[in-house]
């Protein structure tokens, strides 16, 4: 089985701050790491290689210094590694993201998709099953298990309520949380031989099957205005009341606010 997993490099949002003037985040000094779900996913298809023997490829969308996650995912056990950079993808949205990602994957030999249910500097959780979209092939969310077969994978769904399992046939894609499993680490072998040379092949938007029109901030129909940090709740009334009395103060605080 051939596995594809998509990644992406973001800011440690444990650390992250916004500038209070422009309501951007505050990059400088702040570590990057592969993105939580992301690297769930991969530690699902290094699990299924070292169980089946597959060929796992990492795929990233990013500027150059994304190079470093992908080394790290090659460290971990991942056969090859791809950085999709190129001037023409800055500024996109998720629809634009995954157009470009959904280019470089028909020109890989793939069975298996799978991406991290959302991105922390985002959470959107709108790209993988994009890409899914883009390519015409069935993609399942919240994947909580996994079991791979020769033409086919067995995925435990996660929904807030319950479980589903599914099987899908392959080619599919699918979006993986981060209680899948807990990852490996780099063994000191794999680090020496991903950062030695050429490791991580990289395509330009020359490289990839996709209409320009879809790509970067041309090609994103979505933009963000602002971003700032949640205030801080007021302090709450309490009442000791019956219950006719609570529905009452609750109508009263609604029409105080013209929510009704």
């Amino acid at each position: 089985m051939n596995i594809v997993v998509c990644i992406k490099q973001v800011p440690d949002t444990t650390e992250v701050k916004l500038d209070p003037k422009t309501g951007t985040l505050i990059r400088d000094g702040v570590p990057s790491i592969i993105n939580p779900d992301d690297k769930a996913g991969l530690e699902a298809a290094l699990r299924i290689k070292d169980k089946n023997g597959s060929h796992v490829t990492v795929l990233t969308m990013g500027p150059p210094q994304a190079d470093l996650a992908l080394r790290e995912a090659l460290a971990m056990g991942a056969d090859r590694a791809i950085l999709l950079t190129d001037r023409a993808f800055a500024g996109a949205d998720t629809w634009a993201t995954s157009s470009a990602l959904a280019g470089a994957l028909k020109k890989i030999d793939c069975d298996l998709i799978i991406a991290g249910r959302q991105a922390i500097d985002g959470d959107t959780a709108q790209v993988g099953p994009q890409i899914a979209e883009h390519l015409n092939i069935p993609s399942v969310a919240y994947v909580e298990e996994i079991e791979a077969y020769d033409k086919s994978i067995v995925v435990k769904r996660s929904f807030e309520d319950g479980y589903q399992m599914i099987k899908v046939q392959t080619p599919c894609l699918i979006t993986a949380l981060k209680e899948l499993n807990e990852s490996r680490y780099m063994n000191v072998q794999g680090i020496f031989e991903a950062f030695e040379g050429d490791k991580v092949e990289i395509w330009s938007v020359n490289d990839i099957e996709v209409d320009p029109n879809n790509l970067g901030l041309k090609g994103s129909p979505t933009k963000v205005k602002k971003s700032f940090t949640k205030g801080a709740k007021t302090a709450g009334k309490l009442f000791d009341v019956s219950p006719q009395e609570a529905a009452q103060i609750i109508v009263d605080k609604l029409q105080e606010k013209y929510l009704i």
